[in-house]
């Protein structure tokens, strides 16, 4: 899956920006009203391809690169619409505020934007599903419990995936000898390709051995939890174990990515920390005009290797004890400016651009009893920002919440596992995405 998602990518990019091109030049056609020649046509190229490489950053920053959903493909005319609002600001910088290119572009700027945006959704939602390489293939999913129903579900609801589950056994409810018969049935029935299989159940061992003739037929044995951490960005709860951590989740120093890593942090708490100076003034007068308390409010959090850290806020709390968000305090929430202090806890190094979010002391002790591993996200510096936090629907807020907690450590798990300097490149700008359009992280 991993192969077809490289292929999806590429055809995506080279299509986006061969539109942009016809684009252009349907643009030049409305605009003169004639076929554009190519001088003018290469007038034109020179700025614009500034603006097409632009669009490609743009496209991949609103997720129009990523992973395909139903909610994805349901916002698809919103998504490229406010992306395009992105691209006509920047636009409008590359062709007005910087005086190099000699064209009045405004009108064809306007033309362009337009007919883009018109082809690229038509390219995306009529045209690439029907492109031969994402032809769906007849799949078997041999597993159990809640994962496997939403791998399931997932998979079979989205025609941009390239399997389909034809058959779908759950170990715990069918026993072997049943289930052997209908998976042989099945794949001479269905025209199977794939079997998506949990190899580490206890029940599949016994029919390992009709399983293996199957490679004979050309039969594809695909690992259950690969694929459902390759579609969810999560690890899958039902496979940890002791053995999955010593795998995994060792706590050993990768070194080049620790200093890249920090070097980063330092830079970033630096020059952001910086900037945000501006904003401070104005923060100390409206929380002052509100209820006349202390700007700053430090929080005892659960940092590296369970040290106790404290991370500094704007206090958005009201001062009398009655545990209240000010009116402020709720401004401040909302446009994360309340967390601008912990840029100086970057910079000291108690936690990181992006990690596991820490959790209060109490809170931890108590997940630890509660939830298997749970101490484990603590082997890493945590950070502002995380995969939990841009990739979780509904995040826990306040109070115990142990089930939505237990999706967070999966989304954690995957983050240790698979930590390195770019996807932390890729969460910082997908944090950076969800805060200007509002959403929050």
């Amino acid at each position: 899956m991993t192969i077809a998602r490289k292929k999806e990518l590429f055809m995506l990019l080279i299509g986006d920006i061969a539109l942009f091109a016809v684009s252009l030049w349907l643009a030049l056609f409305i605009r003169y009203q004639e076929i554009p020649n190519e001088e003018l046509f290469n007038l034109h190229m020179a700025p614009f391809s500034i603006l097409f490489a632009f669009s490609v950053a743009v496209f991949y920053i609103a997720g129009l690169y990523g992973k395909h959903t139903l909610l994805f493909k349901r916002n698809l005319p919103s998504i490229i619409f406010n992306a395009q609002v992105a691209n006509a600001f920047i636009a409008l910088i590359i062709f007005y505020i910087i005086p190099y290119f000699n064209i009045a572009p405004k009108r064809n700027l306007l033309i362009y934007l337009v007919i883009s945006s018109v082809l690229v959704y038509y390219w995306r939602v009529a045209v690439f599903p029907r492109l031969g390489f994402r032809k769906r293939e007849n799949a078997i999913l041999i597993g159990s419990g809640d994962e496997m129903r939403e791998l399931k579900e997932e998979v079979n609801n989205n025609p941009r995936y390239n399997i389909y589950f034809k058959l779908a056994i759950d170990l715990n409810e069918t026993k072997s000898a049943d289930f052997s018969n209908e998976i042989l049935g099945a794949v001479r029935r269905e025209n199977i390709r794939s079997i998506i299989i949990d190899l580490k159940h206890e029940q599949i061992e016994p029919i390992l051995p009709k399983l293996y003739n199957l490679i004979f037929s050309h039969i594809r044995f695909i690992d259950k939890y690969k694929v459902y951490e390759d579609i969810f960005d999560r690890v899958p709860v039902s496979l940890l174990n002791y053995s999955w951590f010593l795998e995994n989740a060792s706590s050993s120093s990768r070194f080049g990515y620790d200093v890249l890593k920090r070097i980063m942090d330092t830079i970033i708490s630096v020059i952001l920390g910086i900037v945000s100076l501006a904003l401070y003034p104005l923060v100390y007068i409206i929380i002052k005009l509100d209820d006349g308390g202390s700007i700053f409010y430090v929080q005892k959090r659960v940092g590296m290797n369970n040290k106790v850290i404290k991370l500094i806020k704007f206090r958005t709390m009201s001062s009398d004890g009655k545990e209240k968000v000010t009116r402020v305090g709720n401004f401040l929430r909302r446009s994360h400016i309340d967390e601008l202090p912990q840029l100086w806890n970057i910079f000291k190094g108690d936690i990181s651009v992006v990690g596991p979010r820490p959790e209060i002391p109490e809170l931890v002790k108590r997940y630890e009893d509660e939830i298997p591993y749970y101490n484990v996200r603590h082997l890493i510096k945590p950070g502002l920002s995380g995969w939990a936090q841009i990739h979780q629907k509904t995040p826990p807020k306040f109070g115990i919440a142990r089930n939505k907690t237990k999706v967070k450590l999966s989304y954690d798990l995957y983050y240790i596992k698979n930590r390195s300097l770019l996807l932390d490149i890729k969460i910082a700008v997908q944090t950076l995405k969800a805060l200007l359009s509002g959403s929050g992280v």
